[in-house]
């Protein structure tokens, strides 16, 4: 089953395939869903500055009956940050939000602040090195175990690998049935970078899809475990969100296989909609 499955990321340390996405939960409600998803196995969340609730998963993950060395846990630095003392503000800031020692991932949340994307054509070269050198540092440091980009075009990611130190471990992007970046997804992984994908669910678009639901009909599972099968055997590591326990279950349960073929026809299948950022 996925919900035992680990991946080895680049610098060796080893993450779950399946974890917690939790935007846009609350923080006042974020508590108490990380502990039902631990409750129910989930051993890996994935938050931001930006979602508002880090403090909330913090929490969660104090309150916890599991050992913080058990628990796999991903944030990302406001996206209007984009230099280096402020980078190594948010990151001390982040660790008293959470109240833990260290953060197991960070990530550069966006190339371009949120206010630009889709407006500028600014990619912020300089801005996003300037968050990488104070990242690095804060591995360095112990404050970070590993560190990544998130929504990066291939020119972001090639700016970071040609110009910093430390490689990004994973590359956070939207990546579902009916919107597959396969040139980026092919790039970023022969850099040895893993691809993690945000949206495996496409926001809940797709769950009522004519022929995804005939897919699922077919194996004998309901429509959002095709999707993150999907993305699954796509070998990427995928961050389901959901408040919900019996869903959170159910997105654990992944013990099937989709055939070569109906990958392949899977995989042409097109969304009329714009890729998100989250």
């Amino acid at each position: 089953m996925y919900s035992d499955k680990t991946l080895t990321l680049n610098n060796g340390i080893k993450i779950s395939q399946i974890q917690l996405g939790t935007w846009p939960i609350n923080n006042d409600d974020v508590k108490k869903v990380v502990r039902q998803a631990i409750s129910v196995g989930y051993r890996a969340f994935d938050t931001a500055r930006d979602y508002g609730n880090e403090s909330g998963v913090g929490k969660g993950i104090w309150n916890s009956d599991v050992e913080r060395s058990d628990i796999y846990l991903t944030t990302k630095l406001p996206t209007a940050v984009k230099d280096y003392e402020g980078t190594k503000k948010a990151i001390d800031e982040a660790l008293d939000r959470f109240s833990l020692e260290y953060i197991d991932m960070l990530l550069i949340h966006s190339p371009q602040p949120w206010i630009e994307v889709n407006r500028t054509n600014d990619r912020h070269f300089e801005g996003n090195l300037e968050n990488w050198r104070a990242m690095e540092e804060a591995v360095k440091a112990g404050k970070v175990r590993s560190i990544g980009v998130s929504n990066f075009l291939q020119e972001d990611v090639a700016n970071i690998v040609n110009n910093g130190t430390i490689k990004p471990a994973v590359n956070q992007i939207e990546v579902h049935i009916g919107h597959v970046p396969t040139d980026l997804m092919k790039y970023c992984e022969n850099l040895g970078i893993q691809i993690e994908a945000h949206s495996p669910l496409a926001h809940g678009r797709l769950l009522k899809d004519r022929k995804i639901n005939a897919y699922a009909k077919k194996y004998n599972v309901s429509p959002a475990q095709l999707m993150l099968a999907f993305d699954l055997q796509l070998g990427c590591i995928v961050l389901p969100k959901s408040d919900n326990v019996s869903e959170m279950k159910e997105n654990l349960d992944i013990d099937f296989e989709i055939s070569g073929e109906d990958m392949a026809d899977l995989i042409k299948l097109k969304e009329n909609t714009q890729a998100m950022s989250v």
